[in-house]
């Protein structure tokens, strides 16, 4: 499962308007009679759909059985176009946590789902699906792109950025609303959770130590490598998309698989707008970097990803080589093919940053058109995860079916307002962090 999201190309992504909550009636009945056909034990889909489709007129959405919610959570896994580790998509752990509704709620439970999927270094593919969106009744989100993202801060030393470039925005806006970094910097301090829950402002959580499982990064043959000091989180867990199941939405769902090697040795650390290390190891290695024709780059990647694989080993800590991930999404394709399935693929995603002409997946083209259900990356959902910008939310009572909105009172169907600062009420909890059972 990939660990990185980037703003979605249009011929990808669903409409970036956020849904009001109501339930959309076709959408249900499309995935009633999907989890019916793959669980034939269960029954016959229609009396099911036909429950499902009173219940939205009535209420203006439906409750998912947590049978339904595990499949449709899985089912999105396995049609996440842009993750080559489906292979295992059955396997993934669903969290039902439908009735936690609170920030300091939601963020207990996000550092608990950390725990668990660190597993001491035996990653969990898990999700944890916190209570959708429903007419009047938003549901909470999750700021942060991933639960585990490191600060970049712009007043570094010399003018460069100290820590992740891609979060300098996120960062300098968390400072706004409260958040004070560590006396002694570093470029890998962790962030806090930002958590918005209807009827509250936004609320910081420091994560625990102890749900934070980092890697130091070492090389096998090159000893100067250690005094870099570099280091990465465990845990790709990724909080910003919305989990679209049978027409409803989840908007806080955090799910992760385990990292791919490129993932981090060919993107988190050597893109250039990133840590840009490749400069750094070439040196280390004694490369002559005056030419490209050199291929100093390359030399240097190769290293690079050879200390993130050999480290994580080290450590205990499972991961997956590009070799090895390509071999299990042909063999994923493969059985879907056999249950007369599509198997959704980007091609741009699915070929490693690396070497990507010596894998299988190079080689052939696929399938592009997307299932539902779905996890999802909107523009307002890239916009916070980077800058900091609060979420909206939908509500309004006009947008939910007229008996709900009758029995409800005319205009109870209420959004949080926002006020007219960036930031209402700033209320930093980053001094108690979050505890779970």
């Amino acid at each position: 499962m990939t660990g990185q999201i980037w703003t979605l190309p249009r011929a990808l992504d669903r409409p970036t308007t956020p849904s009001p909550g109501v339930a959309d009636p076709d959408e249900a009945a499309e995935f009633l009679e999907l989890f019916h056909a793959e669980h034939p034990d269960a029954g016959p889909a229609a009396p099911r759909v036909a429950w499902a489709r009173a219940e939205i007129e009535l209420t203006g959405t439906y409750q998912h059985t947590s049978a339904e919610l595990a499949f449709g959570a899985r089912v999105a896994w396995r049609n996440s176009a842009r993750c080559i580790g489906r292979l295992y998509w059955q396997s993934l752990r669903v969290r039902d946590l439908r009735a936690v509704h609170t920030a300091a709620a939601v963020a207990d439970q996000c550092a608990r789902h950390l725990r668990l999927a660190g597993n001491d270094g035996r990653i969990r593919p898990m999700i944890t699906v916190f209570a959708p969106d429903a007419p009047g009744r938003p549901g909470p989100r999750i700021w942060n792109e991933q639960l585990i993202r490191y600060a970049g801060y712009a007043d570094g030393p010399d003018g460069r950025v100290l820590g992740d470039p891609r979060y300098t925005g996120f960062t300098a806006a968390l400072r706004e609303l409260g958040w004070r970094p560590p006396a002694r910097r570093s470029p890998f301090d962790v962030l806090p959770l930002v958590v918005s829950a209807p009827g509250e402002p936004p609320r910081l959580f420091d994560l625990p130590p102890d749900a934070v499982l980092e890697v130091p990064l070492r090389h096998p043959d090159h000893p100067w490598f250690a005094e870099l000091d570099l280091r990465w989180h465990a845990v790709p867990a990724i909080s910003s998309m919305r989990l679209r199941i049978g027409g409803v939405d989840y908007p806080a769902a955090p799910f992760n698989g385990w990292y791919l090697g490129t993932e981090i040795g060919a993107r988190n650390l050597a893109d250039h707008d990133r840590y840009d290390l490749l400069p750094v190891v070439a040196r280390g290695l004694g490369l002559d970097t005056s030419r490209a024709a050199s291929l100093w780059r390359d030399r240097a990647l190769v290293e690079l990803n050879v200390a993130v694989l050999h480290s994580y080993a080290a450590a205990g800590v499972a991961i997956s080589d590009h070799h090895t991930e390509s071999e299990r999404f042909l063999k994923h394709v493969e059985r879907e093919e056999r249950a007369g399935r599509r198997c959704p693929a980007d091609w741009s995603w699915i070929v490693p940053p690396m070497s990507g002409s010596l894998t299988g997946v190079f080689h052939r083209y696929y399938d592009t058109e997307p299932l539902r259900p779905e996890f999802i990356s909107d523009d307002d959902a890239v916009r916070t995860a980077l800058h900091g910008t609060p979420p909206p939310l939908p509500g309004g009572a006009g947008s939910a079916p007229p008996v709900w909105s009758f029995l409800r009172g005319a205009g109870t169907a209420t959004e949080p307002a926002v006020p007219a600062a960036r930031y209402p009420d700033r209320v930093p909890d980053q001094s108690k962090g979050t505890q779970s059972s």
